[in-house]
């Protein structure tokens, strides 16, 4: 069984070149299953970094508003919407842009339905729009956030790192530490 070398050879770009390449095994790796502590993290960054939840808030307690409001102007005239949860499911179509086979029959109620589908699918699509977008904008994390991301994972894989590697990395660790002890020191007198 031949010995993989430390070296690949890279096709020459001109004739006499010899270039040599580090082999490196891949990091990426199958998982069979599903990153929970990622899905969290981004979830949790979707909450507190982004307009998702107040936008949320905001359609939810008018959809109650809207449902209520429908409800008492269709409640004696329109069989289809008769109770108050027939109504929460036909404003919750009406902003998803499903469509609907109930009609509102009264004049408020089709002015209350003209209104809250024009404001409902702005909100609803307006959150999820907003959040993506917010989410993609956001400043770039500060490059010592990035620094110590990559010390954290190459601490993981500790056992493969290279001699070369384990100095780059205490170099990194060491001089992130001091930067910071001395910022504190600063700070503190």
């Amino acid at each position: 069984m031949a010995e993989r070398k430390p070296f690949e050879p890279i096709p020459p770009i001109r004739p006499g070149d010899r270039v040599l390449r580090r082999w490196r095994r891949p990091r990426r790796r199958l998982r069979l299953a599903p990153n929970v502590p990622g899905m969290v993290r981004f979830i949790k960054e979707i909450v507190t970094q982004t307009p998702f939840l107040p936008i949320l808030s905001v359609l939810v307690v008018l959809w109650l508003l809207f449902s209520a409001g429908l409800y008492f102007a269709e409640r004696g005239a329109n069989e289809d919407l008769d109770s108050y949860g027939e109504v929460l499911l036909w404003c919750l179509t009406a902003i998803q842009t499903m469509g609907s086979p109930h009609m509102t029959l009264t004049t408020l109620g089709r002015v209350i339905h003209g209104v809250w589908i024009v404001m409902g699918t702005m909100l609803f699509w307006g959150a999820i729009i907003a959040s993506v977008t917010s989410y993609f904008m956001r400043p770039r994390q500060h490059p010592t956030k990035q620094i110590i991301n990559t010390i954290q994972y190459n601490l993981g894989i500790l056992e493969e790192l290279s001699a070369d590697e384990l100095e780059t990395l205490k170099r990194t660790t060491v001089g992130l530490i001091e930067t910071r002890m001395d910022q504190l020191k600063q700070g503190s007198s």
